[in-house]
């Protein structure tokens, strides 16, 4: 890769020129692009980039949806990393595993991953930056992010965390290539007596950009793969096991085969009065560690919320 200096916004930004030949015809540009960077850029950083004319083909501006023809040319300004100003935050941290150059942290049911719109402060991100200092991977522009997966707010349980740029990249070629190993439990709406499978795309849904859906519309595959743990009136407590990993993806498939996640008001019809937000539990996770090669694989209990659900349920 070249370096070069741009101007903008009054302010000099360090730039890598990623530029390379398209020798398999058909693919989408946002693909090829993440792929040629060797997961130092996503997917959706990948459509930014392009959006705002930062990547061309053949000298041109295309769309994110642009299919490459063998020969094109395609040239990407990727922004050197950049300080963040997410503040540090002294917020304690269930750490259930650390090395120099990963840890995986047991999040919180309410807790924020990133901080974004409404919510600046008490996040995962502020709680990392405070213990890891500096030493947290950058990637997509941003120097310490450190998040190479996430789960949703009102989602509780495992997450791994990046604390150097080649770790980062290795756990994201891993999920890329769906040998990353996630295990959620959840209680769903209604009785379920099979195990089985949703395989349904998922993409932004067009009536409401906040929400996902199942559309063969700029969807990406998604598999979800359930077992019955136990059922109860009106319930069923469900093991569920990811082979991707998309936006909302259980929440998603659940409301898509007619079981919403109990207490999810965005894609179910309401909460019961015990719970604040969904029961969902992010239960295992495992992954090849991507400097040492060790297999890794990690538990959490139910948290009490969860648990306490699963009481009162078995009382009806």
């Amino acid at each position: 890769m070249k370096r070069k200096l741009r101007q903008m916004n009054r302010r000099t930004i360090s730039m890598k020129t990623l530029e390379f030949t398209a020798e398999i015809a058909g693919e989408r540009i946002d693909k090829a692009l993440s792929d040629a960077s060797g997961g130092e850029v996503t997917r959706s950083f990948a459509v930014k980039l392009i959006e705002s004319g930062a990547c061309t083909v053949n000298g041109g501006t295309v769309s994110k949806n642009y299919k490459l023809r063998t020969g094109d040319v395609v040239r990407a300004e990727i922004p050197e990393p950049q300080e963040t100003d997410i503040e540090p935050e002294n917020i304690p941290l269930d750490i259930v595993f650390e090395d120099s150059d990963l840890l995986v942290v047991n999040k919180p049911k309410g807790m924020v991953v990133h901080p974004a719109h409404g919510h600046y402060s008490g996040t995962l991100v502020n709680a990392l930056m405070y213990h890891c200092g500096s030493s947290l991977s950058g990637i997509n522009g941003e120097l310490r992010p450190g998040i190479v997966h996430r789960i949703d707010m009102d989602t509780s349980g495992l997450l791994i965390v990046a604390k150097s740029d080649a770790a980062h990249k290795g756990l994201a070629e891993q999920i890329k290539a769906h040998s990353f190993d996630r295990e959620y439990e959840a209680v769903v709406c209604g009785n379920i007596k099979e195990s089985g499978t949703v395989n349904a795309p998922i993409g932004r849904s067009r009536t409401d950009r906040k929400k996902m859906c199942v559309t063969a519309e700029n969807s990406r595959e998604a598999v979800t793969h359930y077992s019955v743990i136990e059922n109860f009136h009106n319930y069923a407590h469900l093991r569920l096991r990811l082979e991707t990993g998309r936006t909302h993806q259980i929440r998603v498939h659940m409301a898509y085969i007619g079981h919403p996640v109990a207490g999810d008001e965005v894609y179910g019809s309401g909460k019961p009065a015990s719970l604040h937000g969904q029961c969902l539990h992010a239960r295992h996770i495992g992954f090849i560690h991507p400097i040492t090669g060790e297999k890794l694989g990690f538990e959490s209990e139910l948290p009490d919320y969860f648990t306490e659900f699963l009481k009162s349920l078995r009382k009806v």
